[in-house]
This record gives structure tokens, sequence and C-alpha cells, in this order.
């Protein structure tokens, strides 16, 4: 056998000899499927962030559920003018609280408080009283009024009050309106001026108010009242049931905003009241007092007495059992009746 032939033969046996083991080799088990690569885009998706939720609260001088914001921030007070060239005002259909006091010559002005519906504008504001002090302690915050007798504004500003007065460190929130005659058209930018301190802290409660979406339950239906400051100041409240609030009238005529709708109220409280006139032709509203009441709230009015116990302290109203008065969420006029003068409910 040459050299080829062996060759040969030794690879066919080879192969054969290889062919024998792989039929007696056992077969391997499958390979599990390889595992899905997870590929990353160059931008990432970004995540979804949830929108807040408002926090809901209670605004402290109506009782009514608000978001947080409109809890929060000063009270803003304003003496603001009543004479008749004055009328329409700026901004009442938006406060919170407005009493309504007596000053010279039989005439009315009024101490209107903002805080949960602060408009851009109020006015127009007039110069402040001796009672004025005692009335807007208690709501701390801020003060707006174009000046006064040198011994009224230092009374006001012998309070924990923030004084803005017109002509003084905060003028650059107050103009003169061109609708109106002077005096009687002082504006002040009340957004604007409230931003400014808004670090002061927010009124504490003044009333208190019946659970939210219920009246109180006591007192009799009238139809409203009707109060007299003075022989020149007559003023009136009608129930209307519709809008469950009290329609505003003076001197038997429908007192309108400035958008021509008539004021209204949820609460109208009356206050009979001393007045003090050591300060000779300028009377003073006795604050820090007790009288009888008059509260007329979702068209029933409740016979009570109120107090108050100090310049700081909120005035306290009480029924005839001596239980705490509670009034409707909403807003509210109290009217500062002199004992002089007279206060008569409606059928």
């Amino acid at each position: 056998m040459n050299l080829r032939r062996a060759r040969l033969a030794g690879a066919a046996a080879f192969a054969t000899a290889g062919l024998l083991l792989s039929a007696c080799a056992p077969t391997p088990a499958a390979a599990p499927p390889p595992t899905p690569r997870v590929t990353h885009s160059a931008e990432p998706t970004p995540s979804s962030t949830p929108t807040p939720v408002p926090v809901v609260q209670t605004a402290p001088l109506r009782g009514t559920v608000v978001e947080d914001a409109a809890a929060l921030g000063p009270a803003l007070s304003a003496k603001i003018d009543n004479h008749p060239d004055a009328r329409p005002q700026w901004g009442l259909e938006h406060t919170d609280i407005v009493f309504e006091e007596l000053v010279e010559g039989g005439i009315t002005r009024y101490v209107a408080v903002w805080h949960s519906d602060v408009p851009d504008e109020i006015g127009p504001v007039r110069s402040i009283r001796p009672m004025d002090p005692d009335i807007i302690a208690p709501f701390g915050g801020i003060a707006a009024y174009s000046g006064g007798q040198e011994r009224f504004v230092a009374m006001m500003q012998d309070t924990d009050v923030h004084n803005a007065i017109h002509g003084g460190a905060d003028d650059r929130f107050m103009y003169r309106a061109t609708s109106h005659t002077a005096p009687h058209n002082v504006v002040v930018e009340a957004r604007e001026l409230r931003a400014e301190y808004a670090t002061i802290a927010p009124p504490p409660v003044q009333f208190l108010f019946a659970p939210r979406g219920h009246a109180p339950i006591f007192g009799a239906a009238a139809g409203g009242i009707d109060v007299r400051f003075s022989t020149v100041s007559a003023r009136s409240w009608r129930w209307d049931a519709g809008s469950a609030a009290y329609l505003r009238s003076q001197d038997g005529r429908a007192d309108l905003d400035a958008a021509g709708a008539q004021l209204r109220a949820t609460n109208v409280v009356v206050l009979q009241v001393a007045i003090d006139w050591s300060y000779g032709i300028v009377p003073r509203t006795v604050m820090v007092d007790s009288g009888d009441a008059w509260v007329s709230t979702g068209g029933s009015v409740i016979r009570g007495r109120w107090s108050k116990q100090s310049q700081t302290s909120p005035i306290a109203l009480t029924n005839a059992a001596g239980g705490e008065i509670r009034l409707a969420p909403g807003n509210t006029w109290v009217e500062l009746v002199p004992t002089s003068g007279s206060i008569s409910v409606t059928g």
C-alpha cells in the first residue's frame, strides 16, 4: 500500500469512529431563550408631577369655605365715605364686614373690612374718628384712611394696626379719581397695598358661624329691619329669599354698588350703642360696652345682647338665654345705632 492510500484509509477510519461516537453521545438540553435587552432612550421621559390640591380652610371673617390663599394675609380695613357725593363707593360689594357709624351732622360713615375677597380698588377713603381704633383693633392688619384730627390719628397709631394714611409713606397706593369730586374721591389700590404687607398675620375669627351650609335655627321670622341714626339718616334691610340675602336701602332708595347692583348682606347685626360727646361736635360711638342687639339672618331676627370687653376683643353676641348667637356663613353689616335713634323689625 502506498502512502496516499494509507492516508485515505486512516481518514475514513477516523470519520467512521466520529460517527459512532456522535450516535452514542447524549443529546444536549435546549438552550434557554435569550433575555430581552432593555434599551433606554437618550432623552428619558420625565415623570408626571401630581397637581397640588388646594388646602380648604374657613374664612375667619365670613365662615365660608375658601382655598388657603383667601384665608391668609392681613385684613384691610378702611374708613369709607358715605356722603351722597361719595356714592357709589368702590369695593363695598366685596367686603367681609362693614360697620356703619354716626359722624358729624347726623350722617354716617363706614369702617369696611376686606379679607377673603379683596378687589383692586376701594374707596373713597376719609378721615379717622375716635371710635375707629376700637372697631379696627380686633382685626389687626392694615387701616387705610385719609388722615384726620391729630389726636384721632394718634389714637389709631397707638394700636398694633399698620396705618396707611393718604399723604404718608403709603401714598403711592392711593390716588384721586376723576369720577368723584374732592374730598370724596381718594381711592386705595387695595391689592397692591395688601401685598406690600403680606407678612402681617391674618385676622382672628370675630363672629361665630353656624355649621357650613346651615343657617341659625333660632329667631322669629321677619321681612327685614329698619334703623335710623338721626333725622337725616334712615336705613332699611329687606330679606330676599331668592338670593338668601338682605338688600340695603338708604333714605328710601336702593343703595347701589359701582356696578349698579343693590348692596346686600348675608347677616345684618344691629347694635344699640351709647354716644360719647366729649369730643365736641364729633360723636364717639362707645364700643367697649354692652347693649341690646338684633341679629337678622336667614329671614329671621334674633333678639339678644352684645358686649365687647376691651379694645382688642371681638364683639360677643348672646341670646336671651345667654347662649352664643351664630351667624350664617357669609358677609355681615353691623349697624351701630345710637340710643337716640330707632330700630324697628318688619313683618
